[in-house]
């Protein structure tokens, strides 16, 4: 059973509202004694003018308000919140077990401070006085009501705490404040570690401006600048990281081949191996001197991978031209040059400084006839070769003990080759004396077989009878050129007549009915048609017919494709300016258009010009027909015909 008191008087004042609480307690005392509610309800309505609730719960409450005309400088309100149990008949155990049995009620008054008329009415609680006492125990079980309870909504007449509106108070609102533990104290602030390296070096407060910190620019000191952000991270993502560092290592290797860089490098030593190195050489794929021999060296020697490179690439290039092919081969050109010249100039320095002859080494040889084959490839016309020749000849005569007795024959079979067939296009250029015995004596060695030579008519012997023929072929011209006669002397005559004997007498040691006889058969005729047109007058003759006719004979029956195809230009080219007769030419202009598809030398269509402008000469009647050499000097053109 709850007791509810809302007393509401405005004549009230401080101390009619004492001697009111204090009847008012002396009343409920003894309306509780008398166990009646009618005697409280009458009590309750005779002194506060309010039924009886109930609730039982007391409340006082003033509030500064003008009521007849009165306006109080104070205010106050009182609340009294009793709760008592329902049932008025009290067991023992209550009665003993309440802490109120021997009965006090305290009793507090809250006064406010002197205000203003127009602010909020503040309030007063009042709880009823000390009971002192309670003979059955009845308040043993009054305590005090939960604030929290809507009391004053549970009043008839009275609108709830609640609902009655409160003014804003004036100014910005307060944030509310985290609680604080009673055993939290007052945080300090730490050192901060974001200054720059110089401020906290001198324990000085950074103002961490970026990029230097105005503190050391003030001071006149130099800004260090600021440690890295270091963000933190998992040691999964440092274990990725690790992982990811670790493929992040520089990845370039050094080349296997120095040399061989690029793809086009790649394509260039693929076409040197597979298709060019057999146009030089009559050697198949499986003995090629270009593959076993020089080859290997160009792998420990940078200058002569370059001169090989650059061969195939001006090959390809003569064949399909293309900028990226023609830019490295340019390279590579370059680059053996320049080698080439710096081990030249090293052995002369090394020479000098031990008084001894000059050293040359096996590769820097090779490099030199190259690069004569380079100018073949290329195709070039203005005498290119000729240093590269003088060379090569130069470094053959020193007295040099090679290491690689295969190369070193290789070498000495190659060069001759093309120096005997040089001196037959050129006015200036002789071959090498090979009766001088300065000369290596492996050149002649008799046990070398004819079947193991890379080209044709050097180790069989058929070069030496072409090299005699040049010098006789060089004192017919000075004699013309001086108008002597006659101009075949006897002398030059016998010597002629001597060469023919040893021409005829001359057998092939290839295999018969092969390629290579047929080509070395074919070398004898032309050996042969170079002395007649070198002794005789220059016009048709039947012997001359003939000897083109059996030399054509052996043309046609080579077959295409053969190894052979590469010593056929120097035999087309002497048959072709001893070819008086039309009938004869078709043969050899399908000879040199087989050569080119074969090939595909950049000297093969410039011998087919000469050719046909020694046809027109012929065809005139012209005498100087017979001196092809004058008329490759009047039409600008100085080239290898091999």
């Amino acid at each position: 059973m709850v007791l509810v008191l809302h007393p509401y008087s405005p004549s009230l004042d401080q101390l009619s509202l004492r001697s009111s609480l204090s009847t008012t307690s002396s009343l409920v005392r003894s309306a509780l004694s008398s166990r009646s509610t009618d005697t409280l309800e009458g009590t309750l309505s005779s002194e506060w003018n309010l039924p009886l609730r109930q609730d039982l719960v007391a409340s006082v409450s003033f509030s500064t308000k003008k009521a007849n005309g009165h306006a109080f400088d104070r205010s106050w309100s009182g609340h009294s919140h009793l709760e008592v149990n329902t049932s008025l008949r009290p067991t023992n155990e209550q009665s003993s077990m309440s802490p109120l049995s021997s009965s006090t009620l305290g009793s507090e008054l809250c006064s406010s401070s002197d205000t203003e008329a127009d602010e909020e009415p503040r309030q007063i609680f009042a709880v009823v006085p000390k009971l002192e006492d309670d003979e059955n125990g009845v308040l043993g079980n009054i305590k005090r009501a939960d604030s929290s309870d809507d009391v004053d909504s549970k009043v008839d007449g009275c609108p709830p705490k609640d609902s009655i509106p409160k003014k804003k108070k004036r100014g910005r609102p307060k944030k509310p404040q985290p609680p604080q533990s009673a055993t939290q104290g007052k945080l300090t602030k730490g050192r901060s570690k974001t200054g720059c390296l110089t401020c906290r070096r001198r324990k000085k407060k950074c103002d961490e401006a970026k990029p230097s910190c105005l503190n050391c620019q003030k001071n006149a000191v130099v800004c260090e600048g600021y440690t890295p952000k270091q963000v933190w991270r998992s040691g999964k993502d440092r274990t990725t990281e690790v992982r990811r560092v670790s493929f992040t290592v520089p990845r370039g290797l050094p080349f296997l081949v120095d040399g061989i860089e690029t793809d086009v490098d790649r394509r260039f030593l693929d076409h040197f191996v597979y298709n060019l190195s057999h146009l030089f050489t009559l050697h198949d794929h499986s003995t090629n001197p270009f593959k076993d021999i020089l080859l290997p060296m160009a792998t420990q020697h940078k200058g002569l991978m370059h001169s090989l490179l650059a061969l195939s690439g001006s090959h390809i290039v003569a064949e399909k031209p293309d900028p990226v092919f023609s830019e490295r081969q340019d390279y590579h050109f370059a680059e053996a040059i320049s080698t080439l010249r710096t081990n030249i100039e090293a052995a002369n320095k090394g020479a000098k400084e031990q008084e001894g002859g000059l050293i040359v080494e096996d590769p820097t040889v090779a490099s030199t006839i190259v690069h004569c084959l380079i100018c073949i490839s290329k195709g070039t016309t203005k005498g290119e070769h000729r240093d590269h020749m003088k060379g090569a000849r130069e470094l053959l005569k020193l007295d040099r003990k090679s290491k690689n007795p295969e190369f070193q024959q290789f070498i000495w079979e190659f060069f001759t080759y093309h120096d005997v067939s040089n001196s037959l296009t050129s006015l200036d250029w002789r071959p090498v004396n090979y009766d001088d015995p300065s000369l290596p004596n492996f050149v002649f060695q008799a046990t070398i077989q004819p079947q193991s030579g890379v080209v044709l008519g050097v180790i069989d012997g058929l070069y030496k009878y072409l090299k005699k023929i040049t010098a006789l072929r060089d004192n017919i011209r000075a004699r013309k050129a001086a108008n002597l006669q006659p101009v075949v002397l006897y002398e030059l005559l016998a010597e002629a007549v001597s060469i023919d004997a040893e021409i005829r007498a001359w057998e092939s040691k290839q295999e018969p009915e092969t390629s290579r006889w047929l080509a070395a058969e074919l070398y004898r005729q032309c050996t042969w048609v170079y002395l007649y047109r070198t002794i005789q007058a220059s016009k048709p003759n039947p012997s001359l017919s003939a000897a083109v006719d059996a030399g054509l004979a052996c043309l046609r029956a080579i077959p295409r494709g053969e190894s052979t195809q590469c010593i056929l230009l120097m035999p087309l080219f002497i048959l072709g300016c001893a070819a008086f007769e039309e009938r004869q030419r078709p043969d050899l202009e399908i000879g040199f258009d087989n050569l080119q598809a074969y090939s595909n030398l950049g000297n093969i269509k410039p011998a087919q010009q000469i050719v046909r402008r020694v046809w027109e000469m012929m065809d005139a009647g012209d005498e100087r027909s017979w001196d092809w050499e004058t008329i490759m000097v009047d039409m600008g053109l100085d080239l290898l015909v091999t």
